[in-house]
């Protein structure tokens, strides 16, 4: 008897099938999302360099590099906090505090100990808020709006006028050149890798990443929540206490006014770069590509003569158009 060779039917599935763009998965990565943050960046820096004749000017491309350097340093310790389901609104403030006491201490300390002073008050800011945050059960967004005011209270407690520092030691931080990079962009940089290792590589990395994706089951799984969360918000403090100290350092001037409205552009900086407000999905990588998107938006509003709350007004639209887009993607999955 001879039989038939029966092929198997093709396989089946009830689920409607996906719409959008297809998308290419390597190594646990989406390469559709990064092809997409590299397609934006070179049609900004494309329609600039088309548009604008001192784009491309080296004096233009340096101050576009020492400028990302404030929002790149925040939109990391915001990346952070986010990471965990949080927000952190008291980075701007924070800004000005540490910013007015390194300059403020410069004059009868030595430069490191003086920036240590700096440093060591954002990191005290994030690791107040971070407790009460995780200890007290309070809501992120309430902990830091009254953070926000009471530490710019502080700074202008501190001096209700500018401080210029005059040594040209402290002054060298900002300003200095590392070979064709600015010293402050090189200092955002190593920032990021490290931050980067941290996130993926660390243990603490990964718990912060998955409270924020589920807070309880993390718990279950013998890790403390509440020390990981004062962590994150430590982090968010350090990273604009840092912030604070090299504006001083490359404009030259501390304000206790400075940093208004920066908190802004650090959580634009994180949305844009695919980080989810709810928690627990971002990257450091994506995130410096929304610093940089970013940056060569308000580079260019800059060039084109627009004024200072037309760009606020954008950054506010963007964010909301991301996080609807984001909605969409995830309805869609």
């Amino acid at each position: 008897m001879t039989g038939r060779l029966i092929e198997p039917a093709p396989p089946t599935s009830s689920a409607a099938p996906r719409r959008g763009l297809p998308r290419l998965v390597v190594g646990g990565r989406d390469l559709t999302v990064q092809a997409a943050f590299v397609a934006l960046i070179v049609l900004l820096a494309g329609t600039a360099a088309l548009t604008s004749d001192t784009f491309l000017t080296q004096a233009n491309i340096t101050n576009l590099l020492k400028q990302m350097v404030t929002t790149g340093l925040l939109s990391f310790g915001m990346l952070v906090v986010i990471l965990t389901g949080g927000i952190d609104l008291s980075v701007g403030s924070v800004v000005a505090f540490s910013g007015i006491i390194t300059a403020g201490l410069v004059s009868g300390l030595p430069i490191p100990v003086a920036m240590l002073v700096g440093l060591a008050a954002g990191i005290g800011v994030g690791l107040v808020n971070g407790t009460l945050v995780a200890r007290f059960g309070l809501a992120p967004f309430v902990v830091t709006l009254a953070a926000l005011t009471t530490v710019r209270g502080l700074a202008f407690v501190y001096s209700e006028v500018p401080i210029a520092p005059e040594d040209p030691g402290f002054l060298t931080l900002g300003t200095a050149m590392a070979g064709p990079l600015p010293l402050s962009t090189l200092i955002m940089l190593a920032v990021f890798l490290a931050g980067g290792v941290f996130l993926s590589r660390t243990p603490a990395g990964r718990s912060i990443v998955a409270i924020g994706g589920n807070a309880e089951t993390v718990r279950l799984a013998g890790i403390n929540v509440r020390r990981h969360v004062v962590l994150a918000y430590t982090v968010s403090g350090a990273c604009a206490g840092l912030a604070g100290i090299i504006l001083t350092s490359r404009v030259g001037i501390a304000q206790p006014s400075v940093g208004v409205a920066f908190e802004l552009d650090a959580i634009a900086a994180c949305v844009i770069g695919g980080a989810s407000l709810a928690g627990g999905r971002g990257s450091a990588r994506a995130t410096f590509g929304g610093v940089v998107v970013l940056a060569l938006i308000n580079n260019l509003l800059n060039l084109y003569g627009v004024q200072a709350f037309w760009q606020q007004v954008l950054k506010g639209l963007i964010i909301i158009a991301v996080i609807l887009v984001q909605r969409t993607n995830r309805v869609r999955s």
